[in-house]
């Protein structure tokens, strides 16, 4: 099925990647084991070799793992996938896999507050560094760059102001000086957006957000061509960031209702955008798909729509936007995203709670902001939650 592109993707989402063991089974099996038994000595050290293609251990081979790769290769349209077991994780591999000490990295300022603390406070103790600039401006990425340069970095749209990066413009900067460029894809899923088709060389995932959609369980993935996954693979078979067999039959049967529950949530986003941009006690609405946002136009030649996230403003700050959090009955408090149940966040104090204020600042991330990660409810339903909080401010 992954070598297969004629499908389309509701059809990859159900069927790439499954190979049926001798029982015929139709869903996809669940193999739970630590290890594989080898039919002789010989057999084993060709496994262990790589001579011989098949499973030797959980840690770096597992059949329901790799139909999982198999399937999200072929919905971004990526030559090979390799799992891991969260979305920290896999940017964690990516660069221990691509990067060494003395390297340099450019990055967004508009990153995961998690991501940030990875670059500045983790990697930074193996020698690799990072100098992180606007989201918005190619020409402060070009800026950046030095000798050492080995890696461009950023998310879109950002999280959790929905900026735009131009993932073309940042690719052809980037290759011309021969610097990969990774791309975190967790807010649009394949099914919106395909960096690799618009010049990126990897694309990282959390596929505990949308490509589970239930908040179930936590898993990642770095995509992109054999050359640049196999360094990955490598490193997760060492060092073993592993994605469980269970986690990966579970994020298995959320790819199967992916494009079903990215669509209906961005419509719902839409709606729910354009009440929260005519609300009076709304001082700013940041949504792709409004054509106040800022980055509009480039949204609408790099995404199929504005996506499920919508944040806002109030008027007032850290104690009026906690009042509207407060009183919500409804939507979960909660800093995860992508479920079909509704969940809202105060970013300053939660998940860009731990980097500095002048990085907040930076990143446009003041104490009135909210995001809101839009599931599948009635968006009536959701205004009248958000209306309960802001009537009060």
């Amino acid at each position: 099925m992954a070598e297969t592109p004629q499908y389309r993707p509701e059809t990859l989402a159900v069927r790439a990647g499954q190979e049926r063991s001798q029982f015929g089974e139709h869903a996809e099996a669940l193999y739970l084991t630590s290890s594989f038994v080898f039919q002789s000595a010989a057999q084993a050290a060709r496994r262990f070799s790589g001579e011989e293609q098949g499973n030797v251990y959980a840690r770096f081979s597992n059949p329901t793992v790799s139909i999982f790769e198999e399937r999200l290769a072929a919905l971004e349209g990526a030559e090979d996938c390799v799992a891991t077991a969260s979305g920290m994780s896999a940017i964690m591999a990516l660069c221990l896999a691509h990067l060494k000490q003395g390297d340099h990295i450019v990055a967004s300022n508009s990153l995961f507050g998690a991501t940030v603390q990875l670059f500045n406070n983790i990697l930074s103790r193996t020698g690799i560094t990072t100098t992180f600039v606007s989201h918005t401006d190619p020409s402060a990425w070009e800026a950046a760059i030095r000798p050492e340069t080995k890696l461009f970095f950023l998310e879109t749209p950002s999280n959790p102001l929905t900026e735009i990066a131009d993932i073309r413009q940042l690719a052809a900067i980037a290759h011309a000086k021969g610097i990969l460029v990774a791309v975190d894809n967790c807010f649009c899923t394949p099914i919106l957006q395909k960096p690799l088709e618009m010049g990126a060389d990897l694309v990282v995932h959390s596929a505990t957000k949308y490509i589970d959609g239930q908040g179930r369980v936590l898993g990642g993935a770095v995509c992109g061509p054999k050359k640049l996954t196999e360094e990955v693979f490598k490193y997760l078979r060492t060092a073993g960031p592993t994605l469980s067999a269970f986690n990966a039959w579970v994020l298995l049967k959320g790819l199967e209702t992916l494009k079903l529950r990215v669509d209906a949530q961005a419509a719902n986003a839409a709606r729910l955008a354009a009440w929260l941009e005519g609300h009076p006690k709304v001082a700013r609405v940041f949504y792709p798909g409004l054509p106040s946002h800022p980055q509009h136009e480039l949204a609408k030649t790099q995404q199929k729509n504005g996506g499920g996230i919508v944040s806002f403003e109030v008027k007032g700050g850290r104690e009026q936007a906690w009042t509207v959090v407060d009183n919500c009955q409804l939507l979960s408090i909660t800093a995860n995203l992508g479920d079909v149940k509704t969940t809202i966040t105060h970013p300053a104090s939660t998940t860009h709670g731990r980097i500095s204020p002048e990085a907040r600042a930076a990143a446009g991330i003041n104490e009135g902001l909210l995001r809101i990660a839009v599931g599948l409810e009635a968006v009536e339903d959701l205004q009248a939650d958000l209306e309960r909080g802001l009537s009060l401010i």
